[in-house]
């Protein structure tokens, strides 16, 4: 991650900064929710609506000024299915499935509503480094594909000189990108790009394609609508309904919080701050939630956005606040100038959100950290590319758990000494747990041990029931063999974690009243030895 600190400024913006990134953020926002609301199946007008509505609420209230939400594709591929399903339930020719989408989006709220209100954001610390890395490498790769789907033309990509002069106009947009802050640092680069390229193929008559060539060949007319309006999804408010829409909800609810907790994560390393987790996750609730009141196709945070919007100088909430009414502001009165940006402008500053965001230190970390965290960054980017964030994102910590309990399982050790007294001492080291279990018994040697066995826990600590299973079945085999164990220095939290235990442990099996592990006060039992 350390490259791409290198390429984002951390300068504390300005209202002039926040305002031209916002207009640029809104110019990059029109594509993708048209795009990603073809790939839910619904009308562009929904997904631009989802878009300005996720972004203004989200910018207002949110936990990260600065991070951009809109319409977004990891949640459209949910959404397709849940179109598809609603349409099959309502009346032919009905299209039910868009009001149960919207009416799944309120479920949605809810959940990650509560998720804020119950302060479960904090869990976005458990993501390893390794996952974060593998993260913001697959969704470059993502962004990258995604883009070259704008070089194809019903399926087919697209040669000859219509390929040369989109290929051109990129690499014109990534070099008035690169150019226009060398001359002049706070000059919106994106925004200029994008102005410029289009001017161009205006005043040129260049044939390529354009924000209204790429809605209609994706069955669309336009962008320019009304306002949205207040509607409650009309559908029967029954528990056949609840049962369709409920898993729906929890995956889209899931899916966009992982996404726009990552993605928080991200600026906050980006900028050197530090966005409020809990606080976000409300917000993203509340947007879309009121998506299902208004029309909206909801989505989450959007890391391609919000990328352009803070390397275009965009920190305060202001950016995103003016990219929602900018992309309001296009859709009510400005529809068919927008409509004439050629797409390859666009592609191209995308292009270059790509190479700010990939983590190019992962080429040279390769060989500096451990293999596991390597095979994890890995695995975590092929997951993103194939299936989802939130499969990649899930399965990868899963799978950094594991590895951390199987190292820990191998520290557990003892040292076995004897004293004068000629009772055997078993200092533990290393934590005791689920995974050291196994080692930890195969420590003891119950035969041939003396009458006398003390287990000393100072540099040990008890984690877990099968911790205390397995001291339950070390006691046993000493007091079957009719030997005396003790367990010495138990902190007062182990202690309390046992005695929580004993309800759902077998305890006193041998009529024993301290056969539950005989916790000794420890001056007590040097007293008693100094009197023998």
């Amino acid at each position: 991650m350390e490259a791409s600190h290198t390429l984002v400024s951390n300068s504390k913006g300005s209202i002039q900064s926040d305002i031209f990134s916002g207009l640029t953020v809104a110019l990059a926002l029109v594509p993708e929710a048209v795009a990603f609301s073809f790939v839910a199946g619904v009308s562009p007008i929904v997904g631009l609506y989802g878009a300005f509505m996720m972004c203004i609420i989200t910018s207002i209230l949110g936990g990260r000024p600065g991070m951009i939400s809109g319409a977004t594709g990891a949640m459209a591929v949910v959404m397709v299915n849940l179109v598809m399903e609603g349409n099959a339930l309502g009346a032919p020719g009905s299209y039910a499935g868009l009001q149960y989408l919207f009416f799944t989006l309120l479920l949605v709220g809810v959940f990650q509503g509560l998720f804020g209100v119950f302060r479960l954001g904090k869990f976005i610390r458990m993501v390893p480094r390794s996952v974060m890395m593998g993260f913001v490498n697959g969704l470059a790769i993502v962004i990258f594909l995604s883009q070259l789907k704008m070089f194809q033309a019903g399926g087919a990509w697209i040669q000859g000189d219509s390929l040369w002069i989109m290929v051109g106009l990129v690499a014109l947009t990534m070099t008035i990108l690169f150019t226009v802050p060398m001359i002049y640092s706070k000059a919106p680069g994106a925004l200029i790009a994008i102005i410029a390229v289009s001017l161009l193929v205006i005043f040129a008559q260049v044939d390529t394609a354009t924000v209204l060539s790429f809605i209609e060949a994706n069955g669309g007319t336009g962008i320019k609508a009304g306002l949205p309006s207040f509607s409650f999804p009309q559908i029967p408010l029954t528990w056949e309904t609840v049962t369709f829409v409920t898993p729906y909800a929890l995956i889209l609810a899931a899916i966009g919080l992982i996404e726009s907790l990552m993605t928080l994560t991200l600026i906050d390393e980006l900028t050197s701050t530090h966005g409020n987790g809990n606080r976000e996750c409300i917000a993203q609730g509340i947007a879309n939630f009121t998506n299902g009141l208004f029309g909206g196709m909801g989505g989450c945070a959007m890391i391609g956005q919000s990328i352009i919007n803070i390397t275009s100088g965009g920190r305060g909430r202001l950016s995103g606040i003016t990219a929602g009414l900018a992309l309001l502001f296009f859709i009510l009165f400005t529809s068919t100038y927008i409509e004439m940006v050629p797409i390859a402008a666009l592609v191209g500053v995308m292009f270059i959100v790509v190479i700010k965001t990939f983590a190019w230190s992962t080429f040279n970390i390769v060989n500096k950290v451990p293999k596991w965290d390597v095979i994890v960054i890995v695995l975590v980017t092929f997951l993103t590319v194939k299936y989802d964030l939130a499969i990649a994102v899930i399965c990868g910590v899963i799978i950094s758990a594991l590895i951390f309990a199987w190292e820990n399982a191998l520290r557990i050790r003892a040292r076995k000494t004897i004293d004068e007294h000629g009772y055997k001492h078993y200092k533990i080291y290393g934590p005791l747990f689920f995974g050291s279990t196994t080692l930890f018994l195969s420590k003891f040697d119950v035969e041939d041990d003396p009458e006398v066995v003390i287990i000393d826990f100072e540099e040990s600590r008890i984690m877990d029931q099968s911790a205390i299973e397995i001291i339950n079945k070390v006691t046993e085999l000493y007091l079957r063999s009719g030997k005396t164990i003790h367990l010495w220095h138990l902190s007062p939290d182990c202690v309390r974690l046992i005695k929580k235990a004993e309800k759902i442990c077998v305890v006193n099996v041998l009529s024993d009243p301290d056969y539950f592990v005989s916790i000794d006060d420890y001056n007590k039992y040097q007293e008693e030895l100094a009197a023998k």
